[in-house]
């Protein structure tokens, strides 16, 4: 199933489920919060499947972030080979564990909504990610058992203000963390419609020139390694994001920054696209 949050115009947040280009509405089935029924997705399949509210072209709706207020949104850093190395040559060292950061849940915009590049710096920088969404409420995971606490997976880009993220602070928190910097959607696909996530082929465009093109089987820490990991340290929550790690192909390396006007366009096999455009902040 793709489940995504919506609305018409200026009216209310619905819940509706993606079938092609349309959008039926589930809200009377199952209300209006992603995160809420997380934990019973899985009981509420037969029921979202078979309802039948009014049916939109997607076209004509203004999809929202799919997960609404998730507690954590924490991301992983230099977790593909190549862009370890790149990212190297930008003046990050290589960590010889598991590196995450957290990106405030406050960054987070919708599938289309605008990136702000801030006046304070010209070091805007793209990153395509694999996004997972934990459904369970879990402690202490094991890898052979991390794939049943996944919800889902969405198109993440990981917005990074290199210049914050490297020069003005010990952590890489505040570089990860501006306003609108976490573009997230552009719906939620559930696990059980993707046979593979470890197989599935990013792309991600500027102004139609693709700067990354990888397949997700390429990490060093696969996504299962990732939930067993963070699960020795805290317990995740339904709702919670892990950006999993982007390919080679950042600006960092060139000096091939974001500017005001540029569109950026990230899609991942199965799961869709989210288009983003760089605007100036206000």
């Amino acid at each position: 199933m793709k489940i995504a949050r919506f609305h018409v115009a200026d009216g209310p947040t619905r819940l509706g489920r993606v079938d092609g280009d349309k959008i039926t509405d589930i809200s009377a089935e199952v209300g209006t919060s992603l995160r809420g029924i997380l934990p019973v997705l899985p009981a509420l399949k037969q029921q979202i499947l078979s309802a039948s509210g009014e049916t939109l072209p997607l076209a004509e709706v203004a999809l929202e972030a799919p997960i609404d207020n998730p507690q954590k949104y924490l991301g992983i850093g230099m977790n593909y080979k190549e862009h370890a190395e790149e990212a190297r040559q930008a003046g990050i060292p290589i960590p010889t564990s598991q590196m995450w950061f957290n990106k405030q849940v406050s960054c987070i915009v919708g599938p289309y909504d605008g990136i702000v590049k801030p006046n304070i710096s010209d070091a805007l920088d793209y990153e395509i990610e694999l996004g997972v969404v934990i459904g369970q409420r879990c402690k202490n995971v094991s890898v052979e058992n991390a794939r049943s606490v996944i919800a889902g997976y969405l198109v993440t880009n990981d917005v990074s203000v290199r210049d914050w993220l490297q020069k003005r602070s010990p952590t890489f928190t505040l570089g990860k963390s501006f306003d609108t910097h976490g573009p997230i959607g552009p719906w939620l696909t559930t696990d059980d419609e993707i046979e593979d996530p470890l197989d599935l082929q990013m792309r991600l465009t500027v102004n139609g020139e693709v700067r990354q093109e990888w397949p997700t089987n390429d990490m060093i820490y696969d996504i299962y390694e990732q939930i067993a990991y963070l699960t020795q340290v805290f317990t995740l929550m339904p709702g919670d994001i892990l950006a999993t790690g982007t390919p080679s192909g950042i600006g960092a390396p060139t000096g091939n920054f974001l500017k005001v006007g540029d569109v950026v366009r990230a899609e991942i096999a199965g799961l869709g696209a989210i288009e983003n455009t760089v605007i100036a902040e206000g």
